[in-house]
């Protein structure tokens, strides 16, 4: 490779080490005032969850109620009785349903 071309690739490497480390130092950075902000929200976010779950467990406990219900006892239809005959064939009997 050409002098040019490594130091070209050494430079892109160097700034993107130096723009991600700086991105990481920003995003750890928290003052005073924010603190209390992410506590705040922290404490939020864990509010919601509790909620959720207790909204979750309700609603369970309300299919399972509606599971334990007695189910509606089936309409008594009147069914039609097939025509059934015996013949005889040899020493047996077989029946013929129509």
């Amino acid at each position: 490779m050409s002098p040019l071309r490594l130091s070209t690739i050494f430079m892109s490497a160097t700034l993107a080490t130096a723009m991600l480390s700086g991105a990481a130092v920003s995003a750890q950075n928290v003052t005073p005032a924010n603190r209390n902000a992410l506590v705040l929200q922290g404490e939020l976010q864990m509010l919601e969850n509790r909620l959720r779950r207790q909204q979750y467990q309700q609603q369970q406990q309300q299919f399972r109620a509606q599971d334990r219900e007695v189910a509606p006892q089936r309409p008594d239809v009147p069914q039609m009785k097939p025509t059934c005959q015996l013949r005889r064939s040899g020493s047996r009997f077989i029946s013929i349903c129509r």
